[in-house]
C-alpha cells in the first residue's frame, strides 16, 4: 500500500486550509496547526520547506504568516508531496539503483515503474483546489474531480 508520510499529509492539509480561506492575506502556522490538531512546530518546518520550493509565500510582521504562492488550481498534490518528501517510489528497485541482487532476473521492476508513473500522473492531475471544500460553480458537478470525495 502506498502511504503518504505524515509530513506530506500535513503539507497537503495546510495548503487545503489556505485554499479554503482565500480572504485571509496570511495564516500563521499555529492557526493552521490548531485547526487540525497537529504539532505547530512540525507544521512550521513543513511550511518553511514549501516556501523554499515556491508553493507558499511567507509574510513577516505582526499579521504575518503563509499564503499560497499561486492559485490553488495551479498547485498539484504531486508538487506538494515531491517538495516535502522528494520523489516517491512504490518499491526501492524502481529508483534506478542497482543494489538488488535480483535485478538481472526481475520481472516486476518495469511494470512497477509504470504503476509508479501512473500514480504520479494522477497526483499531478489533482489540484489543491480539488481537495478543498469550495462552492461549486453553476453547472459544475461535485464529481468533477475523482478524488474530491476522498479528500473529505
Amino acid at each position: 500500500m502506498l502511504n503518504l508520510t505524515k509530513k506530506a499529509d500535513y503539507g497537503l492539509m495546510a495548503l487545503k486550509y489556505l485554499a479554503e480561506h482565500p480572504e485571509t492575506v496570511a495564516m500563521s502556522a499555529k492557526d493552521i496547526a490548531d485547526a487540525y490538531g497537529i504539532p505547530a512546530q512540525l507544521l512550521a518546518k513543513i511550511l518553511q520547506k514549501l516556501t523554499k520550493s515556491g508553493l507558499l509565500k511567507s509574510h513577516a510582521g505582526m499579521n504575518g504568516g503563509y499564503a499560497l504562492a499561486r492559485d490553488a488550481r495551479e498547485i498539484s498534490a504531486y508538487e506538494v508531496i515531491h517538495s516535502i518528501d522528494g520523489p516517491f517510489f512504490i518499491t526501492s528497485c524502481t529508483k534506478g539503483t542497482n543494489g538488488c541482487e535480483l535485478t538481472p532476473s526481475c520481472t516486476i521492476k518495469e511494470p512497477l515503474a509504470r504503476v509508479n508513473e501512473t500514480i504520479a500522473g494522477v497526483l499531478r492531475s489533482i489540484s489543491i483546489y480539488d481537495l478543498s471544500d469550495h462552492e461549486q460553480t453553476a453547472g459544475q458537478s461535485e464529481r468533477s474531480s475523482p478524488l474530491v470525495s476522498l479528500a473529505r
